[in-house]
């Protein structure tokens, strides 16, 4: 494991130089051959006597040839820091963190491996806070992630049992929001950084009825005009905030009406696409689990009224 830290410090400060004139902005900037040529002078200097260079290989090949959505993911889970403003030993680090974290081996690369080995980067050549930070964004990534393997944790660390009714609660509303076309039926669903299609939601504000602020936080995420209808229910989970820590979100859905107009999503920390769906297709889509039962309860009322009409 020494040895594969040394490797990860290797890669770091490969890709430090080469991100120095802002080369590492969009995939396929940078030269290959130019690239392994860095990391083996690299290995040499920084790791002498170390001649199996297989792993940094690995790793600086993936970290390049993901670059373009790793820099998103970025820019996404850290909306405050865009990534010219975060400093660049902290900005490769989440890179060669985030690669690992999305598309390593987990077999031979653990999620919490990916997370620690980053926030030890950081700790090492980062500065006074760069290890917080580090932490801060993959820890969130990885709980959207569903937190893979930690059921694999080390059993003998126990921790108290967290209670949520001490939480904080955040009273948040959704839609799902739907269009008729030509005999057709639409959904309209958001995408997610994490490639899940997902309901659009947002913060209720203080004293906001549901029904108006659902057609407030939605119709501006859409971007379109939409009309609250039958209210769907409810769910409710545990998220991690930076600065605010655990908290409960507590988000009540509705089915609401819009035209068939084209959506412009607003630009938002934790999303990317807003498309139109066929109903009939929404079933082949990656969507959260506990979001299927709000939509499956919007589709069956949804052919109910067509069945009417």
């Amino acid at each position: 494991m020494a040895n594969r830290h040394l490797s990860r410090s290797v890669v770091l400060q490969t890709l430090f130089e080469l991100d120095f004139d802002n080369a590492l902005s969009e995939k396929g900037s940078v030269d290959s051959s130019s690239a392994k040529e860095a990391l083996l002078r690299n290995a040499c200097e920084f790791a002498p006597g170390m001649h199996d260079t297989s792993f940094m290989l690995r790793l600086l090949e993936g970290v390049l040839s993901h670059i373009e959505s790793l820099n998103t993911i970025i820019e996404k889970a850290a909306p405050e820091w865009p990534l010219e403003k975060i400093s660049t030993v902290d900005r490769n680090i989440l890179r060669i963190g985030l690669y690992e974290l999305l598309y390593g081996d987990r077999d031979d690369v653990p999620a919490k491996v990916a997370i620690n080995e980053a926030i030890e980067l950081a700790k090492s050549f980062g500065g006074e806070n760069s290890g917080k930070f580090v932490n801060g964004v993959l820890g969130a990534i990885y709980k959207e992630m569903g937190e893979p393997g930690k059921d694999h944790a080390n059993t003998r660390k126990k921790k108290q049992p967290l209670d949520p009714s001490k939480l904080p609660v955040e009273s948040l509303v959704g839609a799902v929001v739907y269009a008729k076309e030509k005999d057709e039926i639409y959904l309209a669903l958001v995408h997610d950084i994490f490639g899940h299609w997902t309901l659009s939601k947002g913060h209720l504000e203080d004293g906001e009825d549901k029904r108006e602020g659902v057609e407030r936080v939605v119709g501006e995420e859409l971007g379109v005009t939409i009309t609250a209808q039958e209210e769907l229910g409810s769910n409710e989970y545990i998220a991690s905030h930076p600065e605010k820590g655990k908290l409960r979100k507590q988000v009540t859905y509705f089915l609401a009406y819009a035209p068939f107009d084209e959506l412009h999503l607003k630009e938002t920390g934790g999303l990317d696409d807003a498309r139109w769906f066929k109903m009939s297709d929404v079933v082949d889509l990656n969507i959260y689990d506990d979001i299927l039962p709000i939509v499956t309860k919007a589709v069956n009322i949804l052919l109910q009224k067509a069945g009417n009409t």
